[in-house]
């Protein structure tokens, strides 16, 4: 089987060493090529050349944004994409099963591969962007930024800089005086909004351990989700992120909280630039965003 390896060196928690074990592991049965992503959108051109030379495999090692741009260089084609972790939180590879550690993780790869133990499924998409987990808008991705200003530290302090982020986001970064955008599906028109989350899968992250879920509905086999924060005053985020990691009750039935499931197209219209993020990537401001549901659209590497 021809496989190749993309490895993400600058990724937060992937290690010289743990590079030249998976790589002479994969080895061993395969026919392995191995490339180094070396900037932003590198992966995608890597995978996208993949596919068109019949490479059987893609697997790429770091993050959730490395991953995304595989997925985005893949998405229509027959070769399959596996993550092994080598971000700080990887979001994706631990929804579908994946081991935490890279090793474990590579492990259970050989075995899916011998079994071949490969699952079509569906993909999100926004202004031409796949997605395999969730895009945020607005305070969501405002927080992605100050993560990526101060990337450096994702390595040694990955959830806790993110906890940071966000309160400094909150206080400092982000506009509370007014909403930000509507959001259009079909017919119904959801205005004043501050910050909203268009879900592929559940859960939306990972705190630590446990999983933020945010619309449990959401998975391989769905369409899209929608959940949008009609108010950013304190005790009503605070709860709906409360809920979030535990039962979801009050996330899903806060009378400024809206959710919507099962959703094929959507459009998010500003009121000005607004801040959005894909998958863990914050992509910059826009005043529109088109999205919609791909069917059949990625083969994956499951355990």
């Amino acid at each position: 089987m021809r496989i190749l390896l993309i490895v993400n060196a600058t990724a937060s928690s992937v290690t010289a060493r743990a590079r030249v074990v998976i790589a002479k592991a994969l080895d061993a049965d395969h026919d392995l090529t191995v490339a180094e992503t070396t900037r932003r959108g590198h992966a995608e051109r890597l995978a996208h050349g993949a596919a068109n030379e019949g490479v059987d495999v893609v697997v790429a090692m770091g993050g959730d944004g490395t991953l995304n741009e595989a997925a985005n260089g893949l998405a229509g084609t027959d070769t399959a994409l596996a993550p092994l972790p080598g971000g700080s939180t990887n979001v994706f590879a631990r929804t579908i099963g994946v081991a935490r550690d890279p090793l474990e993780a590579t492990g259970q790869l050989l075995a899916s591969l011998h079994r071949h133990s490969y699952r079509r499924i569906g993909v999100g998409a926004v202004n031409g962007r796949r997605f395999l987990f969730h895009t945020g808008l607005g305070f969501d991705a405002a927080v992605v930024a100050q993560v990526e200003r101060r990337n450096e530290l994702k390595r040694y302090a990955g959830h806790p800089l993110f906890v940071a982020s966000a309160l400094w986001t909150w206080f400092r970064h982000y506009d509370h005086r007014r909403p930000h955008f509507a959001v259009q599906i079909g017919e119904e028109l959801i205005d004043g909004c501050y910050f909203a989350i268009v879900s592929k899968t559940s859960p939306y992250t990972f705190l630590g351990p446990r999983p933020v879920v945010v619309a449990p509905e959401a998975g391989l086999d769905s369409r899209l989700s929608v959940t949008a924060f009609r108010t950013l005053r304190f005790v009503p985020v605070m709860a709906a992120i409360m809920s979030a990691l535990g039962s979801g009750k009050v996330l899903r039935r806060h009378p400024r909280l809206v959710h919507r499931a099962d959703v094929p197209f959507l459009t998010v219209l500003g009121s000005g630039p607004f801040p959005y993020q894909v998958d863990g990537d914050h992509l910059g401001d826009v005043e529109r965003l088109d999205f919609t549901y791909e069917d059949d659209a990625l083969t994956i590497v499951v355990p």
